[in-house]
């Protein structure tokens, strides 16, 4: 006990106003408002840690990314004319476009994407600005259109899922996290060329 008397006194930097040896010491008022202030602000520095532990600093949000996925087919003969892909083939390499239009009927993003081997695009609208929160959403600016096909058997365009004047975009609720990438993924499509022989 005295050890830790102190050890506590030499923190504090101050005359405890007795001593447990001596027990006929009477204490000072002085000493006795030091002891109270270096108490005090003992207490409110065990306060402020505490608080500090209870609420760590939050890491600064991820900024999030919008991007579009989807499929490109060609479909099938038999098919033509309907929004049917019962017997289509993905089509790897095909292109696709993005383009969207603010509330003033302005183009302000567009870029070509390109399908993998499975046919599917994933379009990373990077550097898309939504002046206005609803009008410039995504859902209503942005659309997604067919461009050319990498088959020459198969490079006509269809109008599925309204391909031709732009296929609209869904909303699934996905989302792609990563260490440093945050994505809201919509949906377009899936979209389709189809052959122009057929036998």
């Amino acid at each position: 006990m005295s050890q830790f008397l102190q050890i506590y006194k030499s923190h504090l930097h101050f005359q405890f106003p007795f001593t447990p040896t001596s027990r006929t010491q009477k204490p000072h008022k002085e000493n006795t408002k030091m002891a109270a202030k270096s108490l005090l602000s003992l207490s409110l520095l065990l306060l402020l840690l505490h608080i500090a532990a209870a609420n760590p600093p939050r890491p600064t949000p991820k900024p999030v990314a919008i991007a579009v996925e989807g499929m490109v087919y060609c479909q099938n003969c038999q098919k033509i004319g309907s929004w049917s892909l019962t017997g289509a083939k993905a089509i790897a390499g095909a292109k696709i476009s993005v383009i969207c239009k603010n509330h003033n009927n302005q183009v302000s993003f567009y870029k070509v994407y390109e399908t993998d081997k499975y046919g599917y695009f994933y379009a990373e609208l990077v550097g898309y600005k939504m002046p206005h929160p609803v009008l410039d959403h995504p859902l209503q600016a942005c659309k997604v259109k067919p461009i050319s096909s990498p088959l020459s058997d198969c490079d006509l365009l269809t109008n599925l899922n309204y391909g031709i004047a732009g296929a609209p975009l869904r909303y699934d609720k996905k989302f792609v996290v990563g260490p440093k990438y945050r994505a809201a993924v919509y949906s377009a499509g899936p979209l389709a060329f189809h052959p122009e022989k057929c036998l």
